[in-house]
């Protein structure tokens, strides 16, 4: 942490005045808001993989000199370990969109322009993008081969097919995927893919969408990145807003590339149904082995959109893999299973405070009697320090000092073992309240330290709704 201020320092002149944590997202990567005394911010990023930040890095800078909507670089260090880029705001196109998923898919007409003013970025991406790029320098393997598409196509076999109880020949399975496979490989020509096209990778700043998360991307064909971004399960995107969205990228891929552009429209549907079967998978391990809620929940949604594509003729070709999709789109476990995540998803708050034990305990309002009282005090204590007492668990000097130190992790696994037992509980249960406070002397460093982490750490993992407050500090944040 202590070296991400410093290379703040370095690139600025100065220190910043504050450098807040943000909530992590699906990586293991750290994010930080770092501002200065004038008040302008950027945002620092500590990444754990060097691969995804060199691939990060490197595409971020060819899409630049493309004149492409992404983050600028300002600083990296010298192992490319952390660097700092511009600060986009806090709002994704998919919180934009909030309001349109939760009526069922029913978005209005401020939110379809959003789409279509994305959607139509999408092909400059790939096309202009492509232009000079090296995929030597991106992350391994780097083009949308047969090899990297049975990857996805045996995770969906193995953790999503085989956890039911249908029964199909392996053998006829595995001669329909591998010919699946190459189908979705003759011919395409290779342009740059996102791979991980989706409403929240892009970030929208004074209106005009910018894209993030581009360092898994790979040389591949076309029809992959609208098929992510169109069919992804939660979105709930209809039959026809689909097609609405799919001519406007066409046009603009007509009027940028129009020799590309002819044939799309042919082997989208194979795409589409390749990628709900990789989500499948994904949400397989996700959900019904790590049982992560709001992956369960995606699962009906998904299947849903499976036995249209099969109903329309998209697998005919494939007989065996055709056939255990019909099955597999009958089994009724999984509409149970949608109507009881659906409950637990809309259902479950946790609320989450820090506070001062000398100011006594923080009252739990909803009327189910509070929850647990875990005291921090036992653990090493930065406000005896002179250098530490101005600054609070949210500042980067307290957080090194807390995570050098080692006490306040020893102690939050003790935490995270009991409380992850209890929320999913709650969830099974359609409880709708667990509230969960973290006490100190002060209310300002350990007790801020832990139940930042612990909010954010329940919001990654469950997807639930969390309400946290540090009431000494006077901060509140709504993590949904």
């Amino acid at each position: 942490m202590q070296q991400l201020v410093q290379l703040y320092k370095q690139y600025a002149g100065k220190t910043p005045v504050s450098c807040e944590p943000l909530a992590q997202a699906g990586s293991n990567r750290k994010y930080f808001r770092l501002t200065a005394d004038d008040g302008t911010t950027c945002i620092g990023v500590i990444g754990t993989s060097k691969r995804e930040n060199h691939s990060f890095l490197y595409l971020a800078r060819h899409f630049k000199e493309k004149n492409l909507p992404v983050p600028e670089v300002y600083a990296v260090s010298e192992d490319e370990s952390r660097y700092l880029q511009e600060d986009l705001g806090n709002t994704s196109l998919f919180s934009a969109l909030q309001q349109g998923r939760e009526a069922n898919g029913n978005y209005n007409q401020e939110e379809v322009e959003l789409i279509k003013r994305t959607i139509k970025i999408l092909p400059h991406f790939q096309i202009r993008g492509n232009e000079g790029l090296d995929y030597t320098q991106l992350i391994a393997p780097t083009h949308f081969d047969v090899e990297t598409i049975m990857f996805d196509l045996n995770y969906f076999k193995y953790c999503f097919l085989k956890t039911t109880d249908i029964d199909f020949d392996e053998v006829l399975l595995q001669h329909d995927l591998e010919q699946f496979a190459r189908d979705l490989c003759c011919d395409s020509p290779h342009f740059f893919l996102y791979r991980d096209f989706q409403a929240r990778n892009v970030m929208l700043k004074e209106g005009q969408p910018y894209f993030i998360d581009f360092q898994g991307g790979k040389a591949g064909p076309l029809q992959y990145d609208i098929s992510s971004f169109l069919w992804q399960a939660s979105a709930k995107y209809g039959a026809e807003l689909r097609k609405n969205i799919i001519k406007t990228y066409l046009e603009e891929l007509q009027h940028i590339a129009p020799e590309i552009a002819k044939g799309y429209s042919e082997q989208l549907p194979q795409f589409i149904l390749f990628r709900q079967l990789q989500v499948l998978g994904a949400y397989g391990l996700r959900g019904l082995f790590e049982h992560k809620q709001h992956f369960l929940q995606s699962i009906p949604l998904a299947l849903k959109n499976l036995r249209t594509l099969i109903e329309n003729g998209t697998a005919k070709k494939y007989k065996h893999l055709n056939k255990t999709l019909y099955r597999l789109t009958d089994l009724p476990v999984y509409s149970k299973l949608h109507e009881e995540t659906k409950v637990s998803q809309s259902r479950l708050v946790v609320s989450v405070w820090s506070f001062s034990y000398k100011k006594g305990l923080p009252v739990d309002d909803s009327g189910n009697g509070g929850g647990y009282y875990f005291d921090c005090r036992s653990t090493h204590n930065p406000g005896r320090y002179e250098r530490y007492k101005q600054l609070t668990g949210l500042d980067a000097p307290v957080i090194q000092f807390l995570e050098e130190d080692g006490e306040i992790l020893a102690f939050l696994e003790h935490v995270y073992e009991l409380i992850d037992f209890h929320v999913n509980r709650y969830i099974e249960r359609n409880f709708t309240h667990l509230m969960i406070c973290f006490g100190c002397t002060g209310g300002q460093h350990r007790s801020v330290y832990s139940a930042q982490h612990v909010a954010e750490h329940l919001h990654k993992r469950f997807g639930v709704e969390v309400h946290l407050c540090h009431r000494e500090q006077g901060i509140t944040q709504i993590l949904k």
